[in-house]
């Protein structure tokens, strides 16, 4: 009865969402604090004051969305946690300034970062080519290779849990397609800087699709935005559900050259020609005209994490070095499946991973002081 696609399917698994008591979730890297009092009150009145607009479709091609997301880019120079803040008003640190107008023509929005990788995957990765993919990276690409039939050629880590960017380079020109990775990555948490993706661009080849996934860059990575100029093959993914606090919104987005866009545009049209819900618009809208507050969220989950890791090296942890909002850690003598099972215990969910090479570590997102401070009194019993 169901097709062979079907059959070789193997869907992503989420992180543990809790129904039988309330734990504290650190194991989705969730945004430990809610949006901002405008978005609240901007979504309250629309259902209150315009309840025929949910009667109605909403703007298919989002504009005035891309329009906001495009001016807060410019105003932080995407990345939040080093946004200097003054009052409402928000200006972007040297090393962020991003040398030309993003204009709302580079955007395109989809239903969470997830519909935007899956119509990036349907666009630009071809399923006669290998795609080349990090050991150790967001758990979806190779779920939408699957899905898409995109064989994979997965490149291992280095052994500081680097990228082996020159290996994933040379990989990818020899199988003639595109690339994507997250940077910061997930699960490690390492980011490379600008310069470094750069000279992968450099050696990469300029016909192929090169896409950098930004979902964690807001809490101490080095956007590539300002590479747009420079690279016409670039795309760059980015999201709602961090470090703008909106993961119950499901909004996502591209940044990149107009052409890629529209590419991207014709797929979401081939298939839903009304991806984002009304109210999802405007509660994103009134996000991006709010940039000072998650920007000061970005640098209280920023502080928190450096924080955290101090703790957990003083207690002879191992900690993979992190600019997201989230680490990867590991006890010295027990075991990864231990510890989840043990802080569980204390009421705090962790995410642990039972792949092979990862197995021993556990993912922490960071939560607020007051959850990090149950989260340290949970690990100070782990012996």
């Amino acid at each position: 009865m169901i097709s062979t696609r079907m059959k070789n399917l193997h869907p992503y698994v989420p992180g543990e969402q809790p129904k039988d008591r309330p734990y504290i979730k650190l194991n989705a890297n969730e945004n430990p604090y809610p949006p901002c009092k405008a978005v609240q009150s901007a979504v309250i009145d629309f259902v209150q004051n315009n309840p025929m607009k949910l009667a109605l479709y909403p703007d298919p091609d989002s504009l005035e969305l891309h329009a906001a997301i495009a001016d807060m880019l410019n105003k932080t120079g995407g990345v939040l946690c080093n946004a200097v803040v003054s009052g409402d008003e928000v200006l972007p640190s040297a090393a962020d300034k991003i040398p030309f107008t993003v204009t709302p023509d580079m955007i395109y929005s989809g239903n969470g970062s997830d519909e935007v990788l899956s119509f990036v995957f349907y666009a630009f990765f071809d399923s006669g080519k290998k795609l080349v993919l990090p050991e150790f990276t967001y758990s979806f690409y190779p779920v939408y290779a699957g899905f898409y039939n995109i064989e994979t050629d997965i490149v291992p880590m280095k052994p500081d849990w680097s990228l082996d960017t020159k290996e994933m380079i040379c990989r990818a020109k020899k199988n003639g397609s595109g690339i994507i990775f997250a940077n910061p990555n997930a699960p490690s948490g390492i980011g490379l800087s600008r310069a470094e993706v750069r000279e992968m661009l450099l050696a990469s080849d300029p016909e192929q699709i090169f896409v950098v996934d930004e979902a964690y860059v807001d809490f101490g990575g080095e956007s590539c935005i300002p590479l747009l100029a420079e690279f016409k093959n670039l795309l760059i993914v980015r999201t709602f559900s961090k470090s703008l606090c909106g993961a119950g919104m499901r909004l996502g987005y591209i940044v990149a050259n107009p052409e890629l866009v529209n590419y991207v545009t014709t797929v979401k049209n081939s298939l839903n020609h009304f991806p984002i819900d009304a109210v999802a618009q405007v509660a994103g809208l009134a996000a991006c005209k709010n940039p000072a507050y998650y920007a000061e969220c970005a640098k209280k989950v920023r502080d928190e994490r450096d924080s955290f890791v101090s703790f957990l090296q003083e207690k002879g942890w191992f900690v993979v070095p992190s600019r997201t909002n989230f680490v990867l850690a590991r006890h010295p003598s027990v075991s990864g499946a231990d510890v989840y099972r043990r802080i569980k215990e204390r009421g705090i969910l962790v995410r642990h991973f039972s792949t092979p090479g990862i197995e021993d570590y556990v993912r922490i997102t960071i939560g607020t002081h007051e959850q990090m401070s149950l989260l340290r009194a949970a690990i100070q019993t782990i012996r």
